[in-house]
């Protein structure tokens, strides 16, 4: 199993804060049924900047203190990459690192508590580039979360969208798991991570996620969310689901209880 999004570099962002806390987070990742993880440490969200040229060493020396320990994970380098109007800019000075080594799917994290104006804009620029933007945790942006529907401009112009695996078992609380289901419901979500950050206060989850995918809406949806996050690292062609719109009614009962 591939965790497409997992902060597990140590000391390099609000992850594990030492090598023994990444070794633990790798263990309880091999529990789960994780092989393949992209290590995800954010970048340019205002707290943390980890452009490519530091990530990529720390990724290099985690994997040989796992491959020393035993440890059979494999370990791959990308970022979770605030949005920002200088986002180009820093694509082209090398600081980004995609999903895949074609560059072609990158990792995109909104603001918390809103959706740029420039946003769409933006994503249109990436598109016309090769570049596909993926939509981490959609599901807790304020915006997207009170109006699912907001997101349907983003997945016509081909943007994917990721969701937080602890979003579905209630880690962020219910009315994020509400959203959550409606957005899978009509098929908003393409792909589930885990968006890992530690053992003891933010854990996998990935598992009881996909459990709980094809016990609500099938096997075939979890077949094909594997099969495009596999597809995410290879660099290849995805397939996309058909999305549908929600009817209004049902996101504002959401965003009001």
């Amino acid at each position: 199993m591939i965790d497409l999004h997992c902060h597990i570099l140590p000391g390099i962002d609000d992850g594990p804060e030492t090598l023994d806390k990444s070794i633990e987070m790798a263990h309880e990742a091999i529990k789960q049924g994780i092989t393949h993880i992209l290590c995800t440490p954010h970048h340019n969200n205002g707290q943390f900047c980890n452009p490519a040229r530091k990530v990529i060493p720390l990724v290099q020396n985690l994997q040989h203190e796992f491959d020393q320990r035993g440890i059979e994970l494999t370990l791959f380098e990308g970022q979770e990459i605030r949005l920002t109007w200088k986002l180009i800019e820093d694509i082209e000075s090398k600081n980004i690192l995609f999903t895949d080594l074609n560059n072609q799917y990158l990792l995109i994290e909104f603001p918390t508590m809103e959706v740029p104006s420039y946003s769409e804009k933006l994503f249109f620029q990436l598109i016309e580039r090769g570049h596909t933007p993926v939509i981490v945790h959609p599901e807790r942006n304020a915006v997207f979360a009170k109006d699912p529907n907001r997101l349907i401009p983003y997945l016509e112009m081909g943007a994917l969208t990721q969701l937080t695996a602890p979003s579905l078992v209630v880690f962020f609380g219910k009315k994020i798991q509400k959203v959550a289901k409606l957005m899978l419901e009509n098929r908003m979500i393409y792909m589930v991570a885990s968006d890992a950050h530690s053992i003891q206060d933010r854990g996998f989850y990935l598992k009881e996620a996909y459990q709980e995918i094809e016990k609500t809406w099938g096997i075939e949806y979890v077949d094909a969310m594997k099969q495009m996050t596999k597809d995410l690292l290879n660099g290849d062609t995805v397939q996309r689901p058909d999305f549908q719109k929600i009817k209004r009614h049902r996101f504002f009962y959401l965003s009001t209880n």
